[in-house]
């Protein structure tokens, strides 16, 4: 009878092999041993206390020139900024820096610096320790554009370190973003910037612009405030 209910086989139950798969396996990476606070095995090593060949000075083009003493490079304000000569897209970057135990000043006027991905986004570093000043230019911050979650500032003297995930922006044709870049900023464990979006280019006057590029470096800051320099050490970067 046409009006007799058809069968059909029924679905086949649910096994977990179902939802399991084996390929492609992650590749695998030794991390840094925690007691000699090296790299991951796949990391660029962008600074490892013994010389400065993987920067050059932003002013000349030629050999970065700040102080290197101990395994750990100071900031010589009378070179100017430095910056990889290697270029990158999205990375996850680990980077040391310490604000001098004799430091003085005030607000922006102590231990200022900077760290810049692709060389136009600027994640500040400051002396944020029993120290205020304007919100979105604190430690930690996308400079001017994004204040921190949290003031996580080891005392002057101390080791402060920043793990950064970069994603970086996808551009138009008429070069606005139709993916802007993001950043997620962790300073000695603590979150804080999380998958934040930047709007453009970080400027100390201005609004931020939107300007179309492809890989760039990570710049260090030398500031011309008038405090004593910071120093940077146990600096490596993996692609993502």
């Amino acid at each position: 009878s046409a009006q007799e209910k058809k069968e059909y086989p029924k679905p086949e139950a649910m096994r977990p092999a179902m939802t399991e798969f084996w390929t492609p396996q992650p590749k695998v990476v030794t991390p840094g041993d925690i007691k000699t606070n090296s790299a991951p095995s796949d990391a660029i090593v962008l600074f490892d206390g013994t010389n400065l060949s993987a920067w050059k000075s932003c002013k000349t083009g030629g050999d970065a020139d700040w102080k290197l003493q101990n395994g750990v490079m100071t900031v010589d304000k009378s070179k100017g900024d430095i910056e990889t000569k290697q270029h990158f897209g999205s990375f996850q970057l680990h980077i040391e820096w310490c604000v001098p135990e004799n430091i003085t000043g005030k607000s922006q006027a102590r231990g200022n610096s900077g760290v810049f991905l692709q060389g136009m986004y600027e994640i500040q570093i400051l002396d944020c320790y029993n120290n205020k000043t304007y919100t979105n230019g604190q430690t930690g911050s996308i400079y001017k554009q994004s204040t921190p979650k949290a003031n996580a500032m080891r005392k002057p003297g101390e080791w402060n370190v920043y793990d950064i995930i970069y994603n970086a922006p996808v551009f138009n044709e008429d070069g606005s973003y139709r993916v802007p870049p993001t950043v997620t900023v962790i300073h000695n464990g603590v979150v804080l910037q999380n998958n934040v979006a930047i709007r453009g280019t970080t400027e100390y006057i201005g609004h931020p612009k939107v300007e179309k590029h492809g890989a760039g470096p990570i710049k260090l800051q030398s500031h011309g405030d008038p405090s004593e320099p910071i120093s940077f050490r146990n600096i490596w970067l993996r692609k993502l």
